[in-house]
């Protein structure tokens, strides 16, 4: 049977048959597509402080002081300051096993991550394909067109001018601006061939949806110490761990994966 449909092929294509056996190869070879979602969880054991694990305060400054564009109108001096603190702490801090462990599925995935974090260490960690829903810390940009954006890994100050003479401020997506970037994460996450959520509460929106734009029928899976409240959304894998210790249980899993998605 297998050698009549050989035979078949063969007379079909001629001459190209072994082209079009080549294009089969690359097509049974091509990486399957792995989505993973990101939030503070992962980085928290990289001695990053989170909002939900501190009472409501973010490194004993209330959100609404200093994390919304009415407290930059308010006092950009105090918003500045709390952003250079947590510039340094980045800085200071070193992709954990969750990062690595992430950042080596590469080899048998094609990994895209999207994080609602601020940080650099997924791509310290040897990411390659990192999408920031939140914006970056180590980014500044001038305060009238965000699309004047610069590296930074000083403080910035009051007076500190882009080119368009505008006040620089951090590149980060504050709670009540929109979210520039949901469109391409919705578009990532609705090519998933497997998606995966790490630390993250699922309660920020609107990255808090993209689970729900992950194609059905999919390998799900859903990793954090605490997990939050998913019921609308079925078969997931629920791995209740920290991320260092999630995304090592996570290899494992995707090691039968990788060649039956």
């Amino acid at each position: 049977m297998f050698r009549k449909a050989y035979l078949t092929a063969e007379k079909s294509f001629g001459t190209l048959y072994p082209v079009f056996i080549y294009i089969l190869f690359l097509i049974s070879m091509k990486k399957k597509k792995l989505v993973v979602l990101t939030g503070a969880g992962i980085s928290a054991e990289s001695g990053l402080k989170t909002f939900r694990d501190s009472d409501g305060l973010w490194e004993g400054y209330n959100i609404e002081d200093v994390a919304t564009p009415r407290a930059w109108k308010k006092d950009p001096e105090l918003v500045l300051q709390f952003y250079n603190l947590r510039r340094k702490n980045v800085l200071d801090a070193k992709p954990n096993a969750a990062h690595t462990g992430l950042a080596a599925r590469e080899k048998d995935f094609d990994v895209h991550s999207i994080t609602q974090n601020i940080d650099d260490l997924h791509e310290r960690a040897g990411s390659t394909k990192v999408l920031h829903l939140h914006g970056q810390i180590l980014k500044m940009r001038s305060e009238k067109n965000d699309r004047l954006v610069y590296d930074i890994i000083h403080d910035i100050h009051l007076g500190d001018k882009a080119e368009d003479g505008a006040q620089l401020r951090p590149h980060i997506v504050w709670f009540e601006e929109p979210v520039p970037m949901i469109e391409e994460a919705m578009a990532v996450a609705g090519e998933a061939e497997c998606f995966v959520v790490v630390g993250t509460s699922l309660v920020v929106y609107p990255a808090a949806g993209l689970l729900h734009y992950a194609p059905h029928g999919i390998p799900r899976f859903i990793i954090d110490k605490k997990i939050p409240y998913t019921s609308a959304v079925q078969d997931i894998t629920v791995i209740e761990k920290p991320a260092t210790e999630g995304v090592g249980l996570l290899a494992e899993l995707l090691k039968d994966l990788k060649f039956s998605i």
